[in-house]
């Protein structure tokens, strides 16, 4: 295969109409023609030797528990050395796909990820944290209502501000607050972060994964919330069965329902019609609001009256409006019908990445015919939603009375905080992108398609290991995304369904990370000898519902295809 890759590269002399401008004057002896099976022009051996990065990254973080980064960076120099020896790409063209990568995991994922953060720290700084926490933790004394309202309504909210871990560390530590055990609080927060992970921190996974695939994100985002709905619906319920058994599920049946109900039509219409940045935020207040009026009306037999928290109503507010002014910022930034996102995205500046755009064939049966590899590089410092998040940052930091003295502390803070893992995910993007365009995920991929029918079901495992692994959803959809799309396109199938496939079925890794566990642990004063009991108990309900989503994207693939976007 690969004899005949560079003899359709040596024939490619007269590029389609088209094809840019400057490719079809550019000289073939300048291109570099993409190979998939070079070693011994047999798939499966290549496809083991292209595996080496994904292998020594899971191997690290798995088996010998380094730090993420430095997990990242050992998989990106065996990356380049596989890219360089075996598949014998040109040192100019890997350096310039490893520079490609880490600046898109700077601008836009990491910004994202650091003015997110800076805003929940804001809120922590002020105390305004503490009064949010109270005035969820009041309303109710029932463990199994706290647990809906906390582990999975609250949970949420905070995966989709900052994600990252934050949601298991805060929600397991307001339970542990409440009475729960901590290993009781712990699993339930762990049970909990699943479906909401895939739009997390302002939909920062799935702008990955758009990153890496090239598809639109608005497919991406729909689908992803058409496979997680469905999942969404059953979660608390399945939460409280987890708690108590099915006796402890019928005394709280309606609060059950109407958590996920609203929990998950919210999810399904916000990211179908607005995109995933404010998906798990608005999916989350619809179901606290909804728990909140259901609870006016009615409560669990034997259920006693919940303390009231003794703030008044406008303190309350205030602690809220950080993430008010969020929603409102994302949304000002991200309504088309509104003015502003035109004029924000006239000062992104799009050029073509030097060292790289069209300096590269992809060849059959990855494309239907050789084909330049664009690289083109948006630099939308001011469109980025991660600008709208600093801007909802600045209007708090007013409405809370922060002096810009001590924001600016903050501010040096949240960036010491972040040098590592900014740094991973740079190391992570390169990675990404290096493997892309070396070739070695289409050798993955075209390898993935042996498994023909079965493979929505599989694409949907795939991702979920790649966040066991990593421990990110984010991370996940770097490594694995456009080897989910390879595959589709070799195979027939809808690459955006199996895109969102790889983040959907991802959720249900992240209970069983070793990074989730630890934080988990460590945020309920556990033992660290219950590290691999809380492990042995998220195991089962993790495959569970990794294969249930599975099931939901195999539905879409072979059922309902019309379904999707």
């Amino acid at each position: 295969m690969a004899r005949a890759s560079r003899r359709a590269a040596s024939t490619f002399v007269s590029p389609p109409s088209a094809l840019p401008t400057n490719f079809s004057m550019m000289n073939d002896s300048a291109m570099w023609p993409q190979t998939y099976t070079p070693v011994s022009d047999n798939l499966p051996l290549s496809a083991l030797v292209a595996a080496l990065p994904v292998f020594v990254v899971l191997l690290l973080l798995g088996v010998f528990r380094k730090p993420a980064w430095i997990a990242a960076i050992s998989g990106l120099g065996i990356a380049a050395a596989v890219a360089l020896l075996v598949y014998r790409m040109p040192l100019p063209l890997l350096a310039s796909a490893c520079a490609y990568g880490a600046a898109y995991g700077i601008l836009p994922i990491g910004w994202i990820v650091f003015t997110a953060l800076l805003l929940y720290r804001l809120t922590v700084e002020t105390g305004k944290f503490e009064i949010i926490k109270d005035s969820i933790g009041s309303l109710t004394s029932d463990q199994r209502l706290q647990a809906l309202l906390i582990a999975f309504a609250f949970g949420a909210f905070i995966e989709g501000a900052a994600g990252f871990g934050t949601p298991v560390a805060v929600a397991a530590a307001m339970l542990a607050g409440l009475g729960f055990r901590p290993f009781f609080a712990a699993s339930l927060c762990l049970l909990a972060n699943t479906s909401p992970v895939a739009f997390g921190s302002i939909g920062t996974p799935l702008i990955m994964l758009a990153t890496v695939t090239g598809l639109p994100l608005g497919p991406l985002s729909a689908n992803v919330g058409r496979i997680c709905a469905p999942v969404s619906l059953f979660v608390p319920a399945y939460l409280v069965l987890v708690m108590g058994g099915f006796g402890a599920l019928r005394a709280v049946a309606p609060a059950a329902a109407v958590c996920g109900i609203a929990f998950a039509g919210a999810q399904f219409l916000v990211s179908s019609y607005l995109g995933p940045h404010l998906t798990d935020i608005l999916g989350s207040i619809a179901a606290m609001g909804s728990l909140v009026l259901l609870l006016q009306f009615w409560k669990p037999k034997g259920a006693e009256l919940a303390k009231p928290h003794g703030r008044p109503a406008g303190e309350v507010l205030l602690a809220w409006s950080p993430y008010a002014l969020l929603v409102f910022f994302v949304l000002l930034w991200g309504l088309d019908a509104l003015p502003v996102k035109a004029w924000v995205n006239r000062a992104t500046i799009t050029f073509q990445w030097p060292g790289l755009h069209n300096m590269i064939t992809r060849m059959p049966p990855v494309t239907a015919k050789a084909s330049p590899y664009a690289a083109t590089y948006a630099f939308n410092w001011l469109a980025a939603s991660g600008t709208s998040c600093l801007f909802a940052v600045f209007a708090s930091a007013v409405v809370l009375r922060v002096s810009p003295r001590r924001l600016a502390a903050m501010t040096a803070s949240t960036a010491r905080q972040l040098l590592l893992p900014l740094l991973t995910i740079s190391s992570v993007l390169a990675l990404a992108f290096l493997m892309n365009y070396s070739g070695e995920t289409a050798t993955l991929g075209l390898a993935f398609s042996a498994t023909g029918a079965m493979f929505p079901f599989f694409s949907a495992l795939l991702g979920w290991l790649g966040v066991f692994l990593t421990g990110s959803d984010t991370s996940s959809n770097a490594l694995f995304g456009n080897l989910q799309v390879v595959t589709a396109n070799h195979l027939g199938l809808n690459p955006a369904l199996m895109a969102a496939s790889n983040s959907s079925g991802g959720v249900m890794g992240k209970m069983i990370s070793l990074q989730s566990i630890c934080v988990a642990a460590a945020a309920t004063g556990m033992p660290q000898s219950e590290e691999a009991k809380l492990f042995r108990f998220t195991l089962r309900h993790s495959i569970f519902l990794a294969c249930m989503t599975g099931l939901v994207v195999v539905f879409y693939a072979y059922v309902m295809p019309a379904w999707v976007r």
